[in-house]
Order: C-alpha cells, then structure tokens, then sequence
C-alpha cells in the first residue's frame, strides 16, 4: 500500500491514489460477487442433478403405473428449467464437478431413506420423494425470483424469462404437492 503523502503538491499524487484503490476494490467486490453467483447456480445445478436422478428412480418404481407418467412429466419440466440454468451457470463460470458429484451421493442417500420407508403407494417413502422433490422445486423458484430481483435487467441474463421460470416453478410445487398431499392421505388415514 502506497503511503498518502503531505501537502499541496501531493494532492493530485494522492486524489489519483484514491482513485485507483477505489477501482480496485471496485473490482475486487465485482470479482467475489461474481464467484459467490457462480457458487449459487453451481449449487442449484446439482440440486437439478440429485432432482433428475430421483426422479429416473420413481420412474423406475412406478413403471407401468399412473405415477410412471406424472413422474416423467415432471423429469421433463425438471430437465427443461436445468439446461436453461447450465446455460446461464456457462455464462458465469465452469460447472462444478464436484457439487455435482456430492448431489449424486445425496441422492442415493436420500434414496435408500425413501427406499426404507416404503415406496409403494400408501407407504411414507412416497411422501417422502415427494416432498423432497417439493423442497427442490420451491428452492429453484426461489433461484428464479432472486435472480429477477437482483440482475433482472442485466445484459447477462438477455434473454431469459425469469418471471416466467419462476411461474413454471410455481406450478410445479402445486402439481407435486397435490400429489404428495394424496399420498400423504392414503398413509396417514388408513387403518
């Protein structure tokens, strides 16, 4: 760090100083604000991954059933909000492997607690892959509403509708909180 000199000849000396070491910090802040958005998509892609590999399972489970057709209508609209986040996660930074990878092992833990519980219909491992599909879903609505409200008229995000994400989301969260209300029904009120 430069030292601030002394008297009327330094004034201009020091008001140049001033300067750069306010763009330069400045920069720095644009830098760390930088990383922590590329953080937060990054974070939210791998929550998209753990959704998606949830959802092949349920699909999987319920094949052949009414819920192998929610389930892969769901995978769909899933799928389709992750390729517009790693759109805009390759406009920030790189995707992280390893976020990606650690959302994997979370949902094969999260998996087998589903699995214990039960997954036919009527059992409580339904409910529960269902409201963690709604916790996910509602976390990637928030995504789109912060996005709007922080960088919605920036040029990065040109193009995206990002109020028009955060209503898809919306009707997401309904469809499968109807569908878990349902099951949590049929657990709940038997016996």
């Amino acid at each position: 760090m430069l030292p601030i000199r002394r008297g009327p000849a330094a004034a201009g000396v020091n008001r140049r100083y001033l300067k750069l070491a306010a763009r330069h910090r400045v920069n720095d802040e644009h830098r760390m604000a930088k990383a922590e958005l590329a953080t937060y998509l990054n974070d939210h892609l791998a929550g998209s991954v753990a959704a998606l590999e949830l959802l092949d399972h349920l699909i999987k489970v319920y094949e052949g059933k009414p819920l192998e057709k929610f389930f892969k209508d769901i995978r769909d609209d899933v799928k389709a909000d992750q390729d517009v986040l790693r759109k805009l996660v390759q406009r920030f930074a790189k995707e992280s492997v390893v976020r990606k990878a650690g959302a994997w092992i979370a949902e094969k833990f999260t998996r087998a607690k589903i699995k214990t519980a039960g997954e036919e219909v009527g059992e409580m491992g339904l409910v529960q892959a269902l409201e963690v599909l709604v916790l996910g879903i509602t976390g990637k609505q928030l995504l789109w509403r912060a996005l709007n409200a922080s960088l919605g008229s920036s040029p990065l995000l040109r193009g995206m509708d990002l109020s028009r994400l955060e209503e898809r989301a919306i009707e997401q969260i309904e469809r499968v909180e109807a569908k878990r209300l349902e099951a949590a029904r049929e657990v709940l009120l038997r016996g």
